[in-house]
Formats: structure tokens, sequence, C-alpha cells
């Protein structure tokens, strides 16, 4: 189950070595990344939005949609029309994600999912739960393709 949450809630930075992370998506075959020129991101709107989208069982859709907007095309997704292009990329309706972001709902339900992270130890991104352990940071995704 995909899960947002808030990496600076949960005393995560998002500075990364981009050389690093580049040569890694390149080394899964991945297309050339392109930067937003805002780096890191203020992520709450779309962290918003991903909530949303995972009331409507759009989560991967939309986050996959979002990654894409944001480092194969540069945009910023604190900006939010680039948020908008994410979720229409999966079906959610412009006006649904602006009314649901704007809601105390979605943002207790993103706040109780931080919680939850952090409860969980959670101390890097990405996470991944594997039963009761979690598996976490950018090592993570070759244990759990590889493991």
């Amino acid at each position: 189950m995909w899960e947002p949450v808030l990496a600076s809630a949960l005393g995560i930075s998002l500075e990364v070595d981009r050389d690093a992370v580049e040569a890694a998506a390149a080394a899964h075959g991945l297309p050339p990344m392109r930067w937003p020129e805002r780096w890191p991101p203020d992520t709450d709107l779309a962290m918003r939005a991903a909530t949303f989208a995972k009331r409507t069982g759009r989560v991967v859709a939309f986050s996959l949609a979002a990654m894409r907007q944001q480092f194969l095309a540069g945009r910023d997704m604190s900006v939010e029309d680039n948020v908008l292009i994410a979720a229409a990329a999966c079906e959610l309706h412009p006006r649904a994600v602006l009314s649901a972001v704007r809601t105390r709902a979605v943002a207790a339900a993103l706040d109780e999912s931080t919680e939850r992270a952090r409860a969980a130890g959670i101390a890097a991104l990405p996470a991944f739960a594997v039963g009761r352990a979690s598996i976490a940071g950018p090592p993570a995704i070759d244990e759990i393709a590889h493991g």
C-alpha cells in the first residue's frame, strides 16, 4: 500500500546527491532526469493531493504522474497547476482535487499517515513495510526489487 507522508514533518531532508540519483536512474534504464528549478520542494500540496488520490484508489497512478512531472518535465510540484497536471493524468478532476486538498479531513489523513511512519521509526524515504519490519532509504529500492 502506498502511503503519502510529509518528509519535512519526519525530519527527513530532501537534499540529495543529484549525480548519484541520476546515475541510479540511468542504471535502472530510466530516462534522463530534469530537476525542478526549486529544490528541495515544498511537498505539502502534492502530498495532500496524493492523500486525496489514495481515497479514490489512484494513489499509485497519481504518485507516478507526479514523479514524471517533477523529474522528467522538471516541474515544481508545489505549484498548483503542476499538481493538477499530474492529477489529470490519472483522471482526477481538477476541481475535486482543489476542493479536497483544502479540507481538514485530507490534512488530518496526511498527518495521521505521517505519524504512523514516525511511530514505525521511518527516518528516510522511500520506505517499505515488510511484515512488521521496515526498509528505508534509497538502497531499499534495490533490496525490495531483488529481495
